[in-house]
């Protein structure tokens, strides 16, 4: 009983500094809204959140794993299939989302091709992925990407970077970090009954504290490119 309670004392608080991830934006409709267009495959769709965030002219279709999306997290797809052997044919799509995908991709590489193949001339891939970032969906958790990484893979798939933004900058994302180690350990505390659950009441001065003190401090200093919590890009295929 204690993590859904967990889980639903933290939902209530999501958009308040007293949570954890307060410093992680939601995932950003207007981005999407801004580069779909056309025909759009949704890789990983889990509950298709971005159908909602694209134009009339749009056609939708979602795609998500079955051992993951079905079994383990109640997707929502029109079908069930690898991102690394799409059935669909060549060229079919103007626009191929992998939101916070590629990380649970056991064959990252074969899955960038995969969307570079089904993408029409001048599509775009929209991705985003987090780098400074705590495993989650284990055991479904393989890789980060730096930049530079990002970049070979995204050639590697035949196609070309449009532009690669930082999730958040570099203070946020440390701040984001300390708050996330501060509850994962707090949560373990819980879980084991330790010694460690007398720090608790600590832990939830010091996590607003941080997120306030993060989100100040990232709007008074320049940001240093070096650090950040994820990458979000947008590729077209020549």
């Amino acid at each position: 009983m204690l993590a859904p309670t967990l889980r639903r004392l933290l939902a209530s608080l999501r958009r308040t500094p007293l949570h954890p991830q307060w410093l992680l934006s939601e995932p950003n409709q207007a981005w999407v809204r801004q580069h779909a267009c056309g025909r759009v495959l949704d890789v990983g769709c889990a509950d298709r959140w971005i159908e909602a965030a694209l134009t009339p002219d749009c056609t939708y279709i979602g795609l998500d794993y079955p051992v993951t999306g079905r079994d383990l997290y109640a997707a929502n797809p029109t079908v069930y299939a690898d991102a690394a052997r799409l059935p669909f044919a060549d060229a079919s799509f103007d626009t191929v989302a992998m939101l916070e995908v590629l990380e649970h991709v056991e064959q990252p590489q074969a899955a960038l091709s995969e969307a570079s193949r089904v993408l029409r001339p001048g599509g775009r891939l929209l991705l985003t992925m987090p780098f400074l970032y705590p495993m989650h969906d284990e055991p479904h958790d393989y890789q980060r990407y730096t930049t530079h990484g990002l970049k070979r893979e995204i050639r590697a798939a035949g196609l070309h970077l449009e532009r690669l933004d930082s999730t958040l900058g570099a203070i946020e994302s440390a701040g984001l970090l300390a708050c996330l180690a501060l509850a994962g350990s707090a949560y373990a505390a819980l879980r084991q009954r330790s010694f460690g659950m007398v720090t608790l009441p600590l832990i939830a001065l010091a996590i607003p504290s941080i997120n306030c003190m993060a989100w100040l401090a990232a709007r008074i200093l320049p940001d240093w490119p070096a650090l950040a919590s994820g990458h979000a890009l947008v590729a077209v295929k020549q």
